[in-house]
C-alpha cells in the first residue's frame, strides 16, 4: 500500500511556514540572478566603453603615423609604439596592446613585457578571422581579458583590458548578495512563523475552554473583545453553542427531576396502598375500591409515559408518509363538538370566525395539539365566559428550511389559528412564558385539573415538528391568547 502524503495532516504552522519558504526562495533565486546580471552587465557595457574609446584612438594614432611617414613596417610599429604610450586612457585602465602585421610577425606592444606572456601558438591573424571587429573574452597567462583587434590596410593591432579585478568583485559580491539574501529568507520565514504562531494562539483559549467543559461549568465564556478581528466569529460561535448547551442541559436537568419527582409520586402511592391492603384481609368491597384507586393512578402513569413518548417522537421531526393535507376546519368543528358537553357545566360557549384552511402535517397529532389547546382554555377559562376561536392567512417574510416535506419559497402562506379566553385570576407575561415548560403547573393549589403539565410542552413540540410556532400572549391581565402557526397546503 502506498503512502500518500496528505498535507491536512501537516500542523498549519509548518503548512504555512513550508509554503512562505518555498515563495521566499523562488523570489530570492530571482533576485539574485537578476540583480548579478545588472552588476555583471554593467561591468560588461563599462569595459566595453573604455576598449571601444582606446580602439578609436588607437585607429586616429595609425593613421597619424600613415600620414607622416611611409617608413617600413617596423618603423611604423615604433611610431605607434611611442604614441600609444602617450595616450592616458591606456594607462589609466591598464591597457595591453599588441601589433602585429597580416602575416602574424609581432611587430611590438606595450608594456613591452606583454609580448613575453603571450602562448607560443599565439597568432594574431586567426584571431582576426574568428572575431573580427568584435569584442571577446581571452586568457593570457592565467589572467583574463577582454579584447578588440582593430585591422590597417598593413598591420593588427589587439587592444586588451584586464578583467580580473571585475571577476573578483563579482564573486565577493555574490557571496555577499547570497548571505544576505539567505539572513532575508532566515529572517521572513522566522517572522512569519513568529506571526502565524501569534497569530493562532487565541486558539489555544478557545481549546482550553473546550478541555473544561463539563457539567458544572457551562457557564464560562470567550471574552470576544480579546480576539483578533479574524477570530471574533469564532468566538461569538463558541459563545453562542456554550449558551445553547448550557440552556439544554439545564432544560434537562429540570426535566430529569421533574420526571422523577412526577413518577415518584404515583409509584409511592400505588406501593402505600398494595402495602395496606397486605396488612390484613379486607371484604370484596374494599378490594374492588382499592382497585379502583389503583387504575386511576395507573392511568395517570400511562398519560404521563404516552406523553413523553409523544414529546421524544416530535423532536425527531415528520416523515414523508406522515404528511398530508389536512382540513382545520373540519378538525376544529369536531373537537368543538366533543369538548361542548365538558363547557356546558360551566355555562363556557365557542365563538369560531375566519377563513379555516387546508394545512400541511399529521391529522392526528394536530389533533392532539388543538385537543390540549381546547382543554386547557375550558379548565382554566372564566364561568360563563366565552372561548373564541380565529383563523387567519398571512404571508411569512422569512425564509424557511427547505426540505422534502416542506419546499418552501422565500415568501409562504401560513395559517394562524388562535384561542382566547378570559381568565379567572391575573396572570402576567413572564408567568405565562413558563407554561411551555415540561411539568410546570401555575396553579399547584387548583383542583380542577390534575394534569401532568405537559399539555404546552406537547403543543409546541409538535408545532415545531410542523415547521410552525407557537405564542402566548396576556391582554389586559385576564386573557389568555395561544396563536399557533401552521404552514398551508399548496395546489
Amino acid at each position: 500500500m502506498k503512502y500518500r502524503l496528505d498535507s491536512r495532516r501537516l500542523p498549519l504552522l509548518w503548512r504555512t511556514v513550508f509554503l512562505l519558504t518555498v515563495f521566499v526562495i523562488i523570489s530570492q533565486v530571482i533576485i539574485y540572478a537578476w540583480v548579478q546580471r545588472s552588476v555583471s552587465g554593467h561591468f560588461e557595457q563599462m569595459d566595453s566603453e573604455i576598449i571601444t574609446h582606446a580602439a578609436f584612438n588607437l585607429r586616429k594614432s595609425i593613421n597619424d603615423v600613415d600620414a607622416q611617414t611611409k617608413s617600413s613596417a617596423a618603423s611604423k610599429s615604433q611610431s605607434l609604439t611611442s604614441a600609444n604610450h602617450l595616450h592616458p586612457s591606456r594607462l589609466d585602465y591598464d591597457l595591453k596592446t599588441v601589433i602585429a602585421n597580416k602575416s602574424g610577425a609581432l611587430l611590438s606592444s606595450d608594456p613591452t613585457s606583454f609580448i613575453n606572456d603571450l602562448p607560443s601558438d599565439f597568432s594574431l591573424p586567426q584571431l582576426w578571422q574568428v572575431y573580427r571587429d568584435q569584442q571577446f573574452t581571452i586568457e593570457i597567462k592565467g589572467r583574463n581579458y577582454r579584447a578588440i583587434i582593430i585591422e590597417n590596410q598593413e598591420v593588427l593591432a589587439l587592444i586588451a583590458l584586464p578583467i580580473d579585478v571585475h571577476h573578483h568583485y563579482l564573486m565577493h559580491f555574490n557571496r555577499q548578495l547570497s548571505m544576505i539574501l539567505f539572513a532575508i529568507t532566515l529572517l521572513l520565514v522566522s517572522v512569519a512563523a513568529l506571526s502565524v504562531y501569534w497569530g493562532f494562539a487565541p486558539l489555544a483559549t478557545i481549546v482550553q475552554k473546550m478541555k473544561r467543559i463539563n457539567p458544572e461549568r457551562l457557564d464560562e465564556r470567550i471574552t470576544v473583545s480579546d480576539m483578533p478581528l479574524e477570530l471574533r466569529p469564532l468566538a461569538k460561535s463558541y459563545n453562542s453553542m456554550m449558551v445553547k448547551l448550557e440552556s439544554n442541559f439545564e432544560s434537562l436537568s429540570r426535566f430529569s427531576d421533574n420526571i422523577a419527582h412526577e413518577l415518584r409520586t404515583p409509584i409511592a402511592t400505588l406501593s402505600t396502598q398494595t402495602q395496606v391492603m397486605l396488612n390484613k384481609p379486607r371484604d370484596g368491597n374494599e378490594y374492588i375500591e382499592q382497585l379502583h384507586h389503583q387504575h386511576d393512578t395507573l392511568e395517570q402513569l400511562s398519560a404521563m409515559i404516552n406523553n413523553m413518548l409523544l414529546l421524544a417522537k416530535t423532536q425527531k421531526g415528520l416523515s414523508d408518509t406522515q404528511v398530508s393535507n389536512v382540513d382545520t376546519e373540519s378538525l376544529i368543528t369536531k373537537l368543538i363538538d366533543y369538548y361542548e358537553m365538558l363547557a356546558e357545566d360551566r355555562e363556557i360557549t365557542f365563538a369560531k370566525s375566519g377563513e379555516f384552511a387546508t394545512v400541511l402535517g399529521d391529522e392526528g397529532l394536530l389533533q392532539w395539539l388543538f385537543a390540549n389547546l381546547l382543554s386547557n382554555a375550558i379548565y382554566y377559562a372564566a364561568s360563563a365566559s366565552t372561548i373564541t376561536i380565529s383563523a387567519t392567512i398571512i404571508t411569512s417574510d422569512i425564509t424557511l428550511e427547505n426540505s422534502k416535506e416542506y419546499p418552501l419559497s422565500s415568501k409562504q402562506s401560513l395559517l394562524r389559528i388562535a384561542l382566547t379566553n378570559r381568565l379567572d385570576k391575573p396572570l402576567n407575561q413572564s408567568a405565562a412564558d413558563k407554561l411551555f415548560e415540561r411539568f410546570y403547573r401555575h396553579d399547584k393549589t387548583s383542583n380542577q385539573h390534575s394534569g401532568t403539565g405537559l399539555g404546552l410542552s406537547i403543543v409546541r413540540a409538535i408545532a415545531n415538528a410542523h415547521k410552525g410556532k407557537v405564542n402566548i400572549a396576556i391582554k389586559d391581565e385576564y386573557y389568555f391568547e395561544v396563536t399557533v402557526e401552521l404552514l398551508m397546503a399548496k395546489y
